[in-house]
């Protein structure tokens, strides 16, 4: 139980110095010295950093999975699933380093892997379930392509982190994330949809609002 422990806060502070400065930059003595344990100790639990970095990702993605599975049983509709999600990308986005999906994919090829899989299976899955959701209750276009739109969506998560074109000194990634998701949302809702996306996100407006 105990090593367990120990292994989960190895996951857990990595993740954190992994979400705020990137994965390329931060090394296994600064994992170390983060959590006040010795080389020997990551050592024990984990061949090299490259596992680390694969740990982190596949339980990151299981928590965003859950997530959203937890959101799509509590929405209304595929609107109001659009909306809970909208909340989530900002609170997921709010502390993440914009480099994070480049030095994955660059420098880590299985956390790659990892992510790539978790896009191409879960989240393609869930946006053309959405997508078929919204056209039979009226709130989303009904000529729309949904494997186009759904393969449209997938590019959009991920070129906010390509700072070849979105400067990290120039753009913020929870912005970008929010003002994209917003685009897609609005561009595949009917007269009905983008109404009451708009009393979603109002509603949300004013329970966020301090009292």
């Amino acid at each position: 139980m105990e090593d367990l422990d120990i292994k989960d806060k190895i996951l857990k502070g990595s993740q954190e110095l992994f979400m705020k400065y990137g994965v390329r930059s931060i090394s296994m003595d600064d994992i170390a010295r983060h959590l006040s344990v010795s080389k020997k100790t990551l050592y024990q639990h984990f061949t090299d950093k490259e596992e680390i970095v694969t740990q982190v990702s596949q339980t990151h993605l299981d928590r965003i999975t859950n997530q959203m599975d937890g959101l799509r049983e509590e929405a209304e509709n595929a609107i109001d699933e659009l909306a809970k999600i909208s909340v989530c990308i900002k609170q997921n986005m709010e502390d993440m380093n914009p480099s994070l999906l480049f030095d994955l994919q660059k420098y880590h090829p299985k956390a790659w892997s990892v992510w790539m899989e978790h896009k191409n299976k879960y989240i393609y899955e869930s946006v053309v379930r959405n997508l078929k959701q919204g056209i039979e209750d009226g709130h989303f276009r009904a000529e729309i392509k949904t494997e186009i739109i759904a393969t449209t969506r997938l590019l959009m998560i991920e070129v906010v982190f390509d700072e070849r074109i979105f400067p990290k000194d120039k753009f913020n990634l929870m912005e970008m994330q929010s003002e994209i998701f917003d685009h897609f949302v609005y561009g595949i809702c009917t007269e009905k949809g983008r109404k009451l996306y708009q009393k979603y996100k109002e509603n949300q407006h004013s329970e966020s609002i301090p009292k």
